[in-house]
């Protein structure tokens, strides 16, 4: 799956008689940036080519749309009145970004002349279109610095191998990342999340609005029962269960008894049989229902098989995790989604949430009971065998991990008040320290702030108390993608 990138550039007709070889010039760099964008970001691009009149720009909305491109770019190649380019994106409403890329450094003061000029006189048309875009209530973007050519065009008077000049390179981050952020955002509106079993009883920042959901991101969601699990544990073969099991001891470590508490022991093989038993069963389940990622929670009935299965959820939906279709426990939907971006981007996405603060260290460290996303571990995660699920029914295996150091990005996906959604974001810096034997993933983070004043800046933000853990400095990519999807951001 690839996102689908419009580009064209913008010229004035008039001008091609005027100024020989021009015309050609300008589609030269349009043709550029399209194979760059293809071949750097991995995207499907639809260069239209040239928007030179209020028709070729009607012509260009049609082929956009067409196309169903997820993001267009539009390439100011010099001089356009904004009425050639008006009809596109009133025809056309996917996301625009300005793309103000100049071709050379400077121009030869002594050798230009008028049509050289206008080769680089992108600028110029800019606050024009900003003007009828905003006019017009047509959201946009805009991007200036130097196009990156690696190699100067015959007909130009001037050095135009910019490629590694700061201002291009900038330039080119920042269309890298709409470019990801496309791809993001297409892929969620093609993703599919379970729904499993119920809320955690009286946790109300965990209750969505399903339909505000699909609305927003574009997600198809699955409500399943235990009995869509249970459908698919009576299929599970004894070799199912031998070969999960090999699944099992290759990606994990199996601990033994904690120093701390002793309710939290070896694994028995019991223990582990059964974990491989209902990972088989809940993998089954996934397939069955062609899912991407799932959001759970089941309590179950004291002595119920029910209450039997869930115990050994967490080995499993670690498993699932890191096969790309994230698992958030306590039905928590609004982070699965912020866990499916960050995978999807092959940013990990491990679910957590504040677990305590080390004041000597300045960190926070931040962690769950399990799923974790074993891609970004710092080490070959712990299994535990946990005497007592805290707060919850049963016992079983939980996974203890820890993220691998440094640069993290929290994501988190709130609802608010009146129908809205809001990513909080944030980052950090993961340290190598001392964690808890409690079988639980934790992870020591820094903030930009020390802990009190940061936790203050974030529950005032009045989140979802869990959040996908990223690796990376992500905070500018996210911001992308909730533009993408019509939210709002805040980054602490």
């Amino acid at each position: 799956m690839k996102a689908k990138i419009g580009l064209y550039s913008c010229g004035n007709k008039p001008y091609w008689d005027q100024f020989g070889g021009l015309k050609e010039r300008l589609i030269g760099y349009g043709k550029f940036i399209g194979e760059k964008i293809s071949a750097e970001f991995g995207a499907e691009v639809y260069n239209f080519g040239l928007v030179d009149s209020p028709e070729s720009g009607r012509n260009a909305g049609e082929y956009f749309n067409a196309n169903h491109v997820d993001l267009i770019f539009c390439h100011i190649a010099t001089y356009v009145p904004s009425a050639y380019v008006l009809p596109l994106h009133t025809s056309c409403r996917a996301k625009t970004v300005i793309l103000n890329l100049q071709p050379s450094v400077k121009v030869n003061y002594a050798k230009t002349d008028t049509g050289e000029w206008l080769a680089h006189c992108n600028a110029c048309a800019a606050p024009e279109l900003c003007n009828a875009f905003r006019r017009s209530e047509i959201p946009y973007e805009l991007i200036s610095g130097l196009l990156g050519l690696q190699k100067t065009p015959e007909i130009s008077v001037t050095d135009e191998n910019t490629a590694n000049r700061p201002e291009a390179i900038r330039a080119w981050k920042e269309i890298g990342e709409w470019v990801r952020a496309a791809y993001a955002v297409h892929a969620m509106r093609h993703s599919k999340f379970g729904f499993l079993g119920n809320y955690y009883n009286g946790m109300l920042d965990m209750y969505s609005d399903f339909t505000l959901l699909q609305n927003k991101t574009g997600i198809g969601i699955e409500i399943l029962e235990m009995c869509d699990l249970k459908r698919n544990f009576d299929k599970v073969t004894e070799e199912d269960v031998k070969k999960k099991r090999e699944e099992i001891e290759r990606s994990f470590n199996i601990a033994g008894d904690s120093l701390s508490d002793k309710r939290v022991k070896k694994p028995t093989e019991d223990q582990l049989n059964w974990s491989a038993r209902v990972a088989s069963a809940q993998e089954k389940m996934v397939k069955e229902y062609a899912l991407d990622a799932l959001a759970y929670y089941y309590h179950g009935s004291e002595g119920t098989q029910y209450q039997d299965i869930q115990s050994g959820f967490i080995v499993g939906h670690s498993l699932l995790t890191a096969k790309h279709v994230p698992c958030a426990g306590e039905a928590d939907i609004k982070t699965c989604i912020a866990m499916k971006i960050c995978d999807l981007l092959s940013l990990g996405g491990s679910f957590c949430e504040i677990v305590t603060a080390d004041y000597d260290l300045g960190t926070i460290i931040v962690g769950h009971d399990g799923p974790f996303h074993v891609a970004i571990a710092a080490e070959k995660p712990v299994l535990r065998g946990m005497g007592v699920y805290h707060g919850k029914q049963g016992t079983g295996i939980s996974v203890e991990a820890k993220v691998r150091t440094g640069d993290v990005t929290t994501l988190g996906l709130a609802q608010g008040a009146g129908g809205t959604l809001k990513m909080i974001i944030a980052e950090g810096e993961s340290l190598d320290q001392e964690i808890m034997q409690i079988g639980n993933t934790q992870t020591h983070v820094r903030f930009s702030s020390l802990p009190d004043p940061f936790m203050e800046r974030w529950f005032r933000e009045a989140p979802t108390h869990h959040f996908a853990l990223s690796i990376g400095k992500n905070a500018s990519l996210f911001v992308k993608i909730a533009k993408l999807f019509g939210i709002d951001a805040i980054v602490l």
